[in-house]
């Protein structure tokens, strides 16, 4: 029986551990029958070496998006090894450990303007750089944390998010004519790198052992994976706009 990826080819950005849920989307997207490359930044060889886990060998490029030069370069580089693509995973998120932890109120322009560039501009700037290789339409898929809520400890990773979906939602209405379904995956807290570096992520995650409707594990991606390679497939293929919630149902309960 063939994967719900046959014969796609996706582009996946994030994969830093193995821990990862960028790390475990592309394995699933493997066992799914996609094809698959990954962009890293900025240390290529850690996911080179991160890759050697997946389930078949992969090709990483360097990308930082924050780089209009490498943005406009990214087509061509992947082209050389997938001519054409049906996916691409945002999974990249960063802001300046003083938009973090507390700091809310004395963060400088600087330090959000970065986290806003990074974690936010990237869906839209890294989508159209790639907008050459998706001819006959496709799919998008980013990473969110809830921004309904002020996070505890957070801090300016919420408005970045909140940025985030937003442009999820703007790609969505002018990428529909191309056939390009632009959806987010809204997860629960997972014990990646990117969580290990808020201050307190301890007491923000803490919440989900006390109101998630859904036993919650922090330790385990696969879930968020696999509702990104169901929105990589064919299986939503009218939906667009879209934040789909894996957080163990969280979301939806008040106290």
């Amino acid at each position: 029986m063939s994967g719900i990826l046959e014969g796609k080819r996706i582009l996946i950005t994030g994969v830093l551990m193995e821990s990862s849920i960028a790390f475990h989307t592309a394995k699933l997207a493997q066992e799914q029958g996609a094809e698959i490359i990954l962009t890293a930044f900025p240390r290529p060889s850690l996911t080179e070496r991160i890759a050697r886990k997946l389930p078949k060998p992969v090709k990483v490029l360097e990308l930082d998006v924050s780089n209009p030069e490498q943005l406009a370069g990214i087509a061509d580089q992947v082209r050389e090894h997938l001519p054409t693509l049906d996916g691409i995973v945002h999974s990249i998120g960063f802001a300046p450990q003083d938009a973090l932890g507390g700091n809310f109120l004395d963060t400088p322009w600087e330090s959000v303007a970065t986290a806003m560039h990074v974690s936010a501009y990237s869906l839209k700037s890294l989508t159209t750089a790639l907008l050459p290789l998706m001819q006959d339409g496709g799919s998008v898929v980013g990473l969110t944390f809830d921004a309904q809520y002020a996070w505890p400890q957070y801090d300016w990773m919420g408005p970045a998010k909140a940025a985030l979906e937003s442009t999820n939602r703007y790609l969505a209405r002018y990428l529909g004519d191309r056939d390009i379904r632009c959806n987010l995956i809204s997860a629960g807290p997972i014990g990646s790198m990117a969580a290990k570096s808020i201050p307190g992520f301890g007491d923000l995650a803490d919440t989900w052992n006390h109101r998630s409707p859904l036993k919650w594990d922090l330790s385990d991606p696969e879930p968020a994976g696999r509702g990104i390679v169901a929105l990589l497939s064919d299986w939503f293929p009218k939906t667009t706009g879209e934040i789909i919630h894996v957080d163990g149902g969280l979301h939806a309960i008040g106290a």
